[in-house]
């Protein structure tokens, strides 16, 4: 069982985490798509397709694939309703899954559509206090029991300081590893 309460609610924050990201990705501007993010190397334009790609990539995983995440996505036009449909294609799988053998899986969707909503919020000036913090503690709680020093890879840089009020999805940054100032 997830280190969580349980499915249910990881579920429930998954689909907060997504309603949240599609929110932000609305708001970007076709001018803003060359701003650099806090996600390292990645302008808006990228980070936006690769949250559009994020749902069909987790769904292929539960289907047994192996989901090219390297591969640098394409460009999404009308990425809003792009990602809001395939997010509720992935809530769809997780109710369909009645209690999953591994519920983890959903706490490691909401912290990786977290960080990103946060990166991009970030970027475009989108005020990163409409974020709900329930979504980011939830992130920040799996992924501080999954994501060690070890494990970091290319895709985490080390993790760096937060101050002591900073918000949860500041504290989720941090962990993974955005600077915050």
């Amino acid at each position: 069982m997830s280190t969580q309460t349980n499915t249910h609610d990881a579920v429930v924050q998954l689909s907060r985490a997504l309603d949240q990201a599609g929110d932000v990705i609305a708001e970007v501007h076709p001018d803003q798509l060359d701003l650099p993010t806090p996600c390292r190397g990645w302008d808006v334009g990228r980070l936006v397709s690769h949250l559009v790609h994020d749902p069909r990539h987790f769904l292929e995983m539960a289907a047994g694939g192996s989901p090219a995440w390297s591969d640098e996505p394409d460009r999404v036009m009308y990425a809003t309703a792009t990602f809001r449909s395939a997010g509720d294609d992935l809530i769809h799988h997780w109710h369909q899954q009645g209690d999953p053998d591994d519920p983890a899986a959903v706490d490691w969707q909401t912290a990786e559509f977290a960080v990103h909503t946060w990166d991009l919020a970030t970027a475009i000036g989108y005020p990163t206090e409409r974020l709900d913090p329930a979504v980011a503690e939830r992130g920040l709680a799996f992924m501080s029991q999954a994501l060690t020093t070890e494990n970091r890879g290319s895709a985490f840089a080390a993790e760096q300081p937060a101050p002591a009020d900073a918000s949860a999805h500041e504290r989720l940054a941090a962990y993974a590893g955005r600077p915050l100032a």
